[in-house]
C-alpha cells in the first residue's frame, strides 16, 4: 500500500510563528534549504520524513499532530454552511474546500463564522417587529453554540485543566476515595455539604459556604457534582485563565463555558488520564467495566473516552454523540474523520436511534459513511429518572464509535465480521451534504448534485439523483 502524502503547512506556519522564528531561522533548524521550506508551508510539497524527525528532535514535537486536527471538522463544517439555499448558484466544488481548509484555515473559520451570523440573522428578521425598537436588537453568535465551537476546536481537550485534575485525583487512595477527596477539600474551605431531598441536583450558598446534593440523585451524580464545586472553587483561578484565552464574545458564552470547563475538571478527576488510558486499554474498552472501575456513568465514560487526546499519550480517537428521542445533538465531539451536523439531528439509519427502543442494552453497528471511511458504533439508551414517580424522565441515547481499523482494540467488536463489506450499513452525516443517491430516508435533496424529476414515475423518492 502506498504511504499517504502529508501536507500540513498551515500547522508548519503555526508551529514556527510560536516560536517567533523567522523562515530561515526555522528552516536551519529542520535542515533543509528556505525555498523548501516555503513549498511546504504553502503546500505545494509534503512534508518529508527528515523534517517530520527534526520537528521531534529539535522542538519535541509530537508528530501525529501534523495528520489531525481542523482539516475534516472544518470541510464538514463548510459543506453544511454551503447548504445553504443562498449558495445554491456558487457552491464550490469539494476539492476546493480541501484546499481552503487545509492552505488555508482562519479563513475557513471566518466564513463559518460570517454564515452563521447570516443565518441568525435571517432567523431574526422572521420575527422581527418586537426587536426593531429595542436597543439590544443586535446580531452576536448564540452563546451556546460559541462555547460548543470552542470545545469543537480544542479537540474537546483541554490540557492544563486535564492535568490539574489528575493532580487533584493523587488525593485518592482508591477510586472510591474521590467522593473522600473532594469532601475534604471543600471541608478545608470550611464548606458544609448536606443531602435534601430535592429535584435540583446542586446548590451552593456562597453566604453560609454549605453545598446542598439532592439525595435523589446517583452516587456517580452526587461524586460529579462535588468535584465540579471543587473545580469552581479550588481552580477558579486557572478556570478564568482558559476563559481569557478563549475570548468570548459575551458573559453569557463566558458563564456557559466556566460550568463546561467544571464539568470537564469533575469528570478528568473522576477519571484521571494515566490511570483512566490504562485501565481502557486493559479492559478493551468495555463501557460497564470502566463504570465500576472508576464509580462513573456510562455516559461519563464514553465521553470522557472521547477526550483522550493528550499529545504523546493519546487514546483511540472516538467519536462520542447524545441525541434525545426527537433526534436532534445535545452533545457532539468526534476526533475522528466523521464530524457531525451542526443544526439539526443525526442520520436517522444510525444505531443511536435504535437505542430508544432497547433500553439497557447496547446496539452494535458496522457502518460506512459517503467517503468510504468504515466505523463500529456502539449505542445505548441513557435515559434519566425524575427520581419520583410522576416525575419526568429525560430521554437521551449515546453513541461511541471509532474507525474499523481500531476493532482489535475493542471488545465491542468481537464476533462481528468487519471484513465483510456488506455488513456495513451506510449513514451519512445530514441530508444536505451526504451524497447517497439511493438512500430511502433521504429527507431534503443534497448539496452539488442536479435532479431528475418523472412525473409518470415515482419510486422511494419524488425525484432522482444525478
Amino acid at each position: 500500500m502506498a504511504t499517504q502524502k502529508l501536507y500540513a503547512g498551515a500547522k508548519l506556519r503555526e508551529m514556527r510563528t510560536r516560536l517567533t522564528l523567522t523562515q530561515k531561522e526555522f528552516a536551519t533548524k529542520l535542515g533543509v534549504s528556505l525555498p523548501y521550506l516555503n513549498q511546504m508551508e504553502n503546500n505545494n510539497r509534503p512534508i518529508s520524513t527528515t523534517v517530520v524527525l527534526a520537528l521531534a528532535q529539535e522542538f519535541g514535537m509530537d508528530v501525529t499532530e501534523l495528520s489531525t486536527g481542523d482539516s475534516e471538522r472544518l470541510i464538514s463544517d463548510m459543506r453544511e454552511a454551503l447548504a445553504d439555499p443562498v449558495f445554491a448558484d456558487t457552491t464550490p466544488p469539494l476539492a476546493d474546500l480541501r484546499l481552503t481548509a487545509s492552505n488555508a484555515p482562519t479563513l475557513a473559520r471566518a466564513f463559518i463564522e460570517l454564515h452563521r451570523a447570516y443565518r441568525q440573522t435571517h432567523e431574526r428578521l422572521a420575527s422581527l417587529d418586537e426587536a426593531l425598537g429595542r436597543e439590544d436588537a443586535r446580531i452576536q453568535a448564540s452563546p451556546w453554540e460559541e462555547v460548543r465551537d470552542f470545545f469543537h476546536y480544542c479537540d474537546n481537550y483541554i490540557d492544563a485543566v486535564d492535568r490539574a485534575a489528575e493532580r487533584f485525583a493523587t488525593h485518592a487512595e482508591a477510586p472510591g476515595g474521590i467522593r473522600h477527596a473532594a469532601l475534604n477539600s471543600l471541608s478545608e474551605r470550611g464548606i458544609q455539604v448536606t443531602f435534601a431531598d430535592t429535584e435540583t441536583l446542586r446548590s451552593y450558598d456562597a453566604a453560609n459556604k454549605t453545598l446542598h446534593l439532592s439525595s435523589r440523585a446517583a452516587p456517580q451524580t452526587q461524586v460529579f457534582q462535588l468535584l465540579l464545586q471543587v473545580a469552581l472553587l479550588n481552580q477558579n483561578k486557572l478556570l478564568e485563565a482558559t476563559l481569557d484565552f478563549a475570548r468570548f464574545q459575551s458573559d453569557e458564552a463566558r458563564a456557559i463555558a466556566k460550568i463546561g470547563l467544571a464539568n470537564y475538571f469533575a469528570g478528568a478527576a473522576l477519571m484521571p488520564y494515566g490511570p483512566f488510558l490504562a485501565a481502557a486499554q486493559d479492559y478493551r474498552h468495555d463501557l460497564e467495566l470502566l463504570s465500576n472501575r472508576f464509580g462513573a456513568s456510562i455516559e461519563q465514560v464514553a465521553h470522557r473516552l472521547s477526550t483522550l487526546q493528550r499529545p504523546g499519550a493519546k487514546g483511540i480517537p472516538f467519536f462520542f454523540v447524545r441525541v434525545d428521542q426527537a433526534g436532534t445533538i445535545t452533545k457532539r465531539h468526534s476526533a475522528t474523520r466523521l464530524q457531525f451536523a451542526r443544526f439539526g439531528g443525526a442520520c436517522p439509519l444510525w444505531n443511536v436511534h435504535r437505542a430508544f427502543e432497547t433500553p439497557g442494552h447496547f446496539l452494535r453497528q458496522l457502518a460506512e459513511t459517503p467517503d468510504g471511511i468504515r466505523y463500529i458504533s456502539l449505542a445505548t439508551d441513557v435515559s434519566k429518572s425524575g427520581g419520583s414517580y410522576g416525575a419526568p424522565v429525560r430521554r437521551y441515547a449515546i453513541a461511541l464509535g471509532c474507525e474499523v481499523r481500531h476493532a482489535a482494540a475493542l471488545v465491542y467488536a468481537d464476533t462481528l465480521d468487519i471484513t465483510n463489506a456488506s455488513a456495513f450499513e451506510p449513514i451519512g452525516i445530514s441530508c444536505r451534504i451526504c451524497e447517497r443517491q439511493t438512500c430511502h430516508q433521504r429527507s431534503v435533496p443534497p448539496l452539488e448534485r442536479r435532479l431528475s424529476i418523472n412525473t409518470n414515475t415515482r419510486g422511494t423518492l419524488p425525484y432522482e439523483v444525478t
